[in-house]
């Protein structure tokens, strides 16, 4: 082999890496949070004057994340070498032209093409995707020259397997919380330190008085501008800024409780309950739904077990949803419910919980808890005060995701070093075999 062949074979060899690397965990965060990645697909269809098509949004999501992983997986497995690449092509060139116009228009704040595990500039993701596009064309040259894990009669199954991981993770993720959050909400996290910044890393700004005189403007600050000048007159006032500096994680955590008539007919007030639900030294359950009307009612009757124990043990309870007060008086009467109601953000909802409804639970501003609609603890769970529960522990999130990591990578590595056994013990043996026989015979 030239030398010139050996530096090809190298650089298909790392781009290849390179590629199935940045598919494979790209396609992995949107699987993870497939909500997450259906809410961004919103944000595209809003920014495109599309939003009759944001039904197709968590459909695409999980396509998204599921061709995503498996194209990886196939680009650094070496399966179907010639047809992925070409596919691997087509899709950066269409990504790199896209992410292009999402730099230079800016219509969404970022692209999500690693969910909240990474989230990075659109210009970032120009620039990611011309360094992919390049890596992409060297695939798509040599794409002969890639090394292949498996032998052609494996191929299928190493793709099936693929697929069926991928598919169960993100229906995992579907009916569940993410099995691994990076939201600001996580287990754990402490809201009141993620709505404010630590002194002296905020963004910086300074006020500055623009004045004229004679047809020339000139800057000052509020400390040395000309008051007792008559010859300078007032043009305007700018706000500069010195250091952009870091902003809060948590920008909309605003929670505000109603308060209805005896007939629940209107709201006669509304508390902003924020400050008190943070500082609460005690456990508050927070149901949180974006909309009352699009709601799965089918574990309802958990919520309100969850409730009744609340009021039991001495726990606040809040049913939390974005839905207009008239949409909450309508189904509070619709479904006989007696919660105590409260408005927030839809977007900041969305971002707490994945499900419709959800619930977290929290101490001192900490969230202790949380749980999907499915996973919400029914009565017969709740048989001690919470201090004596699981429920009530704070969990170390930490170890228990990199428990959670180890065993989904042996979930899914074992099973295809398995078959790269039956691979090499069969099919590559049996090959060899007949190679041997028809030595003699020539």
């Amino acid at each position: 082999m030239s030398k010139k062949d050996i530096g090809i074979k190298i650089l298909t060899e790392v781009s290849r890496v390179i590629l199935g690397v940045t598919f494979i965990f790209s396609g992995f965060v949107k699987a993870v949070d497939p909500y997450g990645t259906a809410y961004k697909i919103d944000d595209y269809f809003a920014a495109f004057n599309l939003t009759s098509l944001t039904f197709f949004s968590f459909p695409l999501s999980a396509l998204q994340s599921i061709v995503e992983f498996a194209m990886g997986a196939c680009m650094l497995f070496g399966l179907y070498r010639r047809w992925n690449s070409r596919l691997t092509l087509v899709v950066m060139v269409f990504m790199t032209i896209l992410t292009l116009y999402l730099a230079i228009a800016d219509p969404v704040e970022d692209c999500g093409c690693f969910g909240d595990a990474l989230v990075i500039t659109n210009w970032q993701t120009f620039y990611k995707n011309i360094v992919l596009l390049i890596c992409s064309i060297i695939v798509f040259r040599y794409c002969e020259r890639i090394s292949n894990f498996f032998t052609g009669k494996t191929y299928w199954l190493a793709f099936l397997y693929i697929l069926i991981f991928i598919s169960l993770f993100t229906f995992r993720n579907y009916i569940y919380e993410p099995l691994f959050d990076f939201r600001p909400y996580k287990i754990g996290a402490s809201i009141p330190e993620q709505i404010g910044v630590e002194e002296g890393k905020g963004r910086e700004e300074v006020s500055m008085l623009v004045y004229a005189k004679d047809g020339v403007e000139k800057e000052f600050t509020e400390e040395n501008y000309p008051w007792e000048d008559s010859t300078w007159v007032f043009v305007r006032m700018e706000t500069k800024v010195l250091k952009e500096g870091v902003t809060s994680k948590i920008k909309d955590f605003v929670i505000t409780e109603l308060f209805f008539d005896a007939k629940k007919s209107e709201v006669i007030a509304q508390t902003d309950i924020t400050t008190d639900i943070l500082s609460d030294s005690g456990y508050v359950f927070l149901m949180l739904s974006p909309s009352l009307e699009d709601m799965s009612t089918w574990y309802l009757s958990n919520f309100e077990d969850v409730n009744n124990y609340a009021d039991y043990g001495g726990y606040k309870f809040y049913c939390v949803t974005s839905s207009t007060t008239d949409e909450i008086l309508r189904w509070s009467k619709e479904n006989v419910i007696n919660f105590k109601f409260c408005t927030m953000d839809e977007r900041a909802i969305k971002t707490i919980v994945r499900s419709n409804p959800g619930m977290i639970l929290l101490k001192d501003g900490v969230v202790i808890n949380k749980w999907a609609n499915v996973e919400v603890p029914a009565e017969e769970d709740l048989v001690k005060p919470l201090e004596e529960l699981s429920y009530g522990q704070l969990i170390d999130t930490e170890r228990q995701d990199k428990k959670n990591l180890f065993y989904l990578s042996v979930a899914f590595v074992f099973p295809l070093l398995g078959l790269k056994g039956l691979d090499f013990l069969f099919f590559r043996r049996r090959k060899k075999k007949e190679e041997a026989q028809e030595e003699p015979e020539e």
